[in-house]
Order: C-alpha cells, then sequence, then structure tokens
C-alpha cells in the first residue's frame, strides 16, 4: 500500500476554494500531491548505504544553481530508539530535492557527535527536482549504556552544505541500555501527554515550542515579501490549533473534523475568538517541508497571503504510532 502525503485546505471566506457550514461538522476532499512508494512497513530501499565509501566523481556545475532539500521523514529508527549494546542497525531518512537543478555527486556527511561507526560521507544517486529519495547509513550501536546522537549533512562534492530548509544538520540519536531519556536534539519534537482521547491510538504525544515559532517565522516572512502585515499570535486561535493538532496525532486523523465531529469555526468560536477565516493542516516532515507544500498550492498560498488575517495559532503535535507522525495546524483570524 503506498503512503500518501495529504494537505487539505478549509476557507470560509469568499475567495476561498473551500467553503465550510460552521453552524455543523464539515467533511473537506483530501487532494494528494505526493504520494511515496513505500508503505508505512515496509522495508526502504537501500539507495545510498554506508557500504559503499564515499568518492564523488560528479561535480556541479559552477553558478548553474544552489542545491536545496528538504527532509521529509525518518523512515526507521525514530529519535530515542532503545538498542541493545553493539546492536547493528540501518538508519534512514528520506529527502526531497527541492532546488532547481538534479543532484549530482552528493553525499550525507557525518560532522560531529557519536560516529556509532558512520563513515565520512555515504554517495547519494543522483535526483532530478521534486525527487525523492531514501538515504541509509549502516551503524552499530556503542558498547556501553548512555545516549548518542551522530550528525550528518547534506553536502556538495566541493563540501558545501546543503540547506535542508533552515537547516543544515539531520541527526540519528539512540539509547543504548537502560538509561532515562534525557532533552533530544535539537528540533525535535519535545513535551509531555497533556491530554488523553480514547482514540485507537496511544496519545503519548509530543509537542515543540521551536516548530511553532518556525511556522510562524516562515508564514511572517512570507507576507512580508508580499508586502503585507505580519500576524500576531493569538492565544485563543493558538490553542484552537494545538488541540486540533493533538486531536489528529491521537485518533491518526488527516481532516479538518475534529474526532468529535466539529469544525475549525466551532474549534476557534469554542475557544472564544470570533474572526475566524481560514485553517490550514499537514502532515508529516518538518517545518520547512509544511511550509513549502503549503507555498506550492494556490488554495495555501491564498490562505498564508490573506490580507484580511491579522492574527494566527499554530498547532503541532507528534505521535510516534500514528500514520504521518507529525501533525500541523495553522487559524488565522481577522482580529
Amino acid at each position: 500500500m503506498a503512503r500518501t502525503f495529504v494537505l487539505l485546505s478549509l476557507a470560509v471566506s469568499i475567495a476561498s476554494c473551500v467553503s465550510i457550514d460552521v453552524a455543523g461538522g464539515d467533511t473537506p476532499t483530501p487532494v494528494a500531491f505526493v504520494t511515496s512508494t513505500l508503505g508505512p512497513t515496509a522495508v526502504p530501499p537501500r539507495i545510498a548505504t554506508a557500504s559503499t565509501a564515499a568518492s564523488a566523481s560528479v561535480t556541479l556545475t559552477p553558478g548553474a544553481c544552489t542545491p536545496r532539500a528538504v527532509l521529509l521523514q525518518d523512515v526507521t529508527v525514530p529519535d530515542d530508539t532503545r538498542m541493545l549494546p553493539g546492536q547493528r542497525f540501518v538508519k534512514t531518512w528520506r529527502f526531497q530535492n527541492t532546488g532547481s537543478c538534479n543532484w549530482e555527486g552528493l553525499n550525507a556527511a557525518f560532522t560531529a557527535g557519536d560516529r556509532m561507526g558512520a563513515p565520512d560521507a555515504t554517495p547519494i544517486d543522483s535526483l532530478a527536482p521534486e525527487a525523492q529519495v531514501d538515504v541509509s547509513v549502516d551503524l552499530t550501536a556503542p558498547a556501553n549504556d548512555g545516549i548518542y546522537t551522530g550528525y550528518f549533512e547534506l553536502r556538495t562534492p566541493s563540501g558545501d552544505a546543503v540547506p535542508i530548509g533552515i537547516h543544515a544538520s539531520f541527526w540519528v540519536r539512540i539509547i543504548v541500555g537502560d538509561v532515562a531519556a534525557t532533552a533530544p536534539a535539537p528540533g525535535t519534537p519535545v513535551g509531555s501527554p497533556l491530554y488523553t482521547p480514547g482514540g485507537p491510538l496511544s496519545c503519548d504525544y509530543r509537542m515543540s515550542a521551536p516548530y511553532h515559532a518556525e511556522i510562524a517565522a516562515l508564514i511572517n516572512g512570507a507576507r512580508r515579501s508580499a508586502g503585507l502585515p505580519e500576524l500576531v499570535i493569538d492565544a485563543r486561535l493558538a490553542a484552537a490549533a494545538q488541540d486540533h493538532s493533538i486531536d489528529m496525532a491521537c485518533f491518526g486523523l488527516l481532516s479538518h473534523s475534529g474526532s468529535d465531529g466539529s469544525s475549525p469555526g466551532q474549534r476557534v468560536g469554542a475557544a472564544g475568538y470570533s474572526g475566524f477565516l481560514e485553517e490550514i493542516i499537514y502532515a508529516s516532515g518538518y517545518p520547512q517541508t509544511a511550509f513549502d507544500w503549503w507555498m506550492n498550492d494556490q488554495v495555501h498560498r491564498d490562505a498564508i497571503l490573506n490580507p484580511r488575517a491579522r492574527s494566527m495559532g499554530v498547532g503541532y503535535a507528534y505521535v510516534e504510532t500514528s500514520l504521518y507522525g507529525g501533525y500541523y495546524t495553522v487559524d488565522f483570524g481577522s482580529q
């Protein structure tokens, strides 16, 4: 079964392409933009592995373009996976080429932290713009108990780091032995369970304040570039957005309708906000991934650049056992 990354947009303004009845539940039609070739439990292809030593022989044409990427997901070994001492494992990340030129001669280079047997660099196959690739590295858990994190970068043959959204590094983080988890690597979802609906999934969800801030900064950056006023964070919109992200993550939903049948307008109204405009949602990936998809779809882009908007609230929740992992919500308002 192919996994589909689904993006939805819902608008109540006349200019929007999708309308809802605020007084009742809505059932928007999903629109599939990207379909992976791997199912949730499939073994990822070994497109790039540590068993082949890095030796980039192809160079990028100087001045042709700047390589860019987004990290779509951790395919295997999520953060804080527990390993036995000396256990061998394969860490796989899925990337998308978001630049305008082919990737030629790129590699995944170990840069810092705990090496865990990683080579200096792992070659990555040629990749066309907008295409995806799984990059895998063979690793070995250290012999002693502890928490271990290895950091990597995508690099060109000349050694330049390829931007991954607004970041450069990506990582693998494991726990060996009976050691309590501590603060995760920078940028990973953090938090503690605050809400436990009786859904089919465990609701041991995690949140990430940096993710909230990054989404807000990206949206306001796009509005500045378009000559529009920046949006302020409204606590009521933020509460409604966060509750919906938690609801989606805990129940494995990707919908504007809540598990209780609520609509975005109803949730925002219940939070005490009366100027609701629009809601956009996304599942999987990092903040830059979500933002890039929104800006590349006209309905989502219109929501972000709505001249009537004055405030917003951002929500994010991550449940490891859910289909998509992380769930984003942004609610926009006119007040």
